[in-house]
């Protein structure tokens, strides 16, 4: 699966960039079709702590809206609930194409 990174407003650094390709990369476990995945960090403008801003997006053949964006005070805790919510979108997916 191809994992494309795009920080908004700030430059990750690697150790970031590991993070958000390794955590994302599972999804590939959850399903074989997956062809690539884009996720855009951002930091919102707000003087809240939870400023760290993830989105993610898959591309699987059949399934379209597989979108998920989670604000938090790191962006790998984003990053964390934005893949758990599209582990539970591929699972609603799979038992809909399986009825």
């Amino acid at each position: 699966m191809n994992v494309k990174v795009q920080s908004v407003q700030f430059d990750a650094d690697q150790k970031l960039l590991d993070y958000v390709d390794k955590k994302v990369g599972k999804l590939s476990q959850m399903a074989d079709n997956i062809l690539s995945a884009e996720v855009i960090l951002r930091l919102d403008k707000s003087e809240t702590n939870e400023n760290k801003i993830a989105e993610v997006s898959l591309d699987v053949p059949k399934l379209t809206g597989l979108f998920a964006k989670r604000q938090c005070k790191t962006f790998e805790e984003a990053v964390d609930l934005s893949v758990d919510a599209l582990k539970k979108q591929l699972v609603k997916a799979k038992e809909k194409q399986r009825d």
